[in-house]
């Protein structure tokens, strides 16, 4: 039985305005994904990425046997350049190695962070910071949270975060603020709504959103906003569910966002304003489906699907105001391409 939570936000004016605008496109044609330069690892499902200035950095991952330390860069000048950047070192501080899967992944300035995972025998709660300028690896203090796999993660100013994921036996949403000047882990108060791990989260305009993910073996339907200019005890604000919750009609058609191990990212200035979009992930089965989240609206619209195969444990990358997805596996082969997604364009199966 699906547990419930009262909507904290009023939508029905909302509603009513975005119902008035027509749209002949169908859904299958609404946007178009684009094939630009295949990444230049092995391939791999489960990696971590973030964002510094104009690049975008990838790390970690699981071809199905193997796991990863490589560290690789990616710039969308022209057709994209991949390039490979020192590797996380071989082992911790603890003597383990530092190879693995559904890490997490922040920026705080020109530094990168990779925590927390799966080795292939062990949830891990190790974190590393990677300085761009030198590019190498420091091991900094361990996550507060302890082990645990498949979290979500956000840098926000002077700020890391991570929350959710398993840590072997239960889904979590516990919240914990890192401090890069003191390298510092801090308890703080978190969301409310169901515990999660296989999440996504992408920030806009100094806030965090975390959706999507999976606890007990079922899909879970609700959506929080972080926003830590506010107090501790009401910085979380829920937004309307993803699934057909609402006696109202907006969501009515909400019945293929829900999921798990999905990619997501954000373009702003769309047709329909600063849009995030969740793409790929699986629930029953792969999936390629695309919806976009129409940010100052709180609602959900369907877009073109994943050009690529189905998939899950892709990654999805936001860098230079430019969307993108790609890697993850089909149900027995890790996958290499990285597609672009223009929402504004109609499906062109040629690009």
């Amino acid at each position: 039985m699906r547990r419930t939570y009262p909507l904290l936000l009023l939508f029905t004016s909302l509603t009513t305005l975005y119902s008035c605008k027509s749209n002949t496109v169908p859904y299958t044609q609404d946007g178009n994904w684009v094939t630009v330069s295949a990444f230049n690892g092995a391939n791999r499902s489960e990696a971590v990425s973030f964002t510094i200035a104009d690049l975008a950095y990838v790390s970690g991952g699981w071809d199905g046997v193997r796991r990863y330390n490589d560290m690789w860069s990616f710039d969308p000048s022209g057709d994209g350049n991949w390039i490979q950047l020192a590797s996380m070192p071989a082992t911790n501080r603890n003597g383990g190695g530092t190879a693995r899967s559904s890490a997490v992944g922040f920026a705080v300035g020109n530094e990168g962070y990779v925590g927390t995972g799966y080795d292939g025998y062990n949830y891990l709660s190790d974190f590393w910071k990677y300085d761009v300028a030198s590019n190498t690896w420091t091991q900094v203090s361990d996550f507060g949270g302890g082990p645990r796999y498949e979290a979500v993660a956000f840098g926000i100013d002077s700020f890391g975060y991570v929350t959710t994921g398993y840590d072997g036996l239960n889904a979590q949403k516990d919240f914990w603020q890192y401090s890069p000047a003191l390298d510092t882990w801090k308890l703080k108060f978190g969301m409310g709504g169901d515990k999660r791990y296989s999440a996504v989260c992408w920030t806009y305009n100094n806030m965090a959103y975390v959706v999507t993910g999976l606890n007990s073996g079922s899909a879970v339907g609700d959506f929080w906003r972080y926003d830590p200019s506010q107090a501790d005890t009401s910085a979380w604000t829920q937004l309307n569910h993803i699934y057909n919750f609402s006696t109202a009609s907006f969501d009515d058609g909400y019945t293929t966002i829900e999921r798990w191990n999905a990619a997501a990212f954000v373009i702003q200035g769309t047709a329909d304003g600063d849009c995030a979009f969740v793409t790929t992930g699986e629930n029953g089965s792969l999936y390629a489906l695309t919806w976009e989240y129409i940010i100052k609206l709180d609602l959900w619209k369907e877009k073109t699907p994943f050009e690529g195969v189905p998939r899950t444990g892709a990654i999805g990358i936001t860098v230079r105001n430019q969307g993108y997805a790609g890697l993850g596996r089909t149900s027995s082969q890790p996958l290499d391409d990285i597609r672009q997604f223009f929402p504004n364009e109609v499906f062109n199966a040629n690009d």
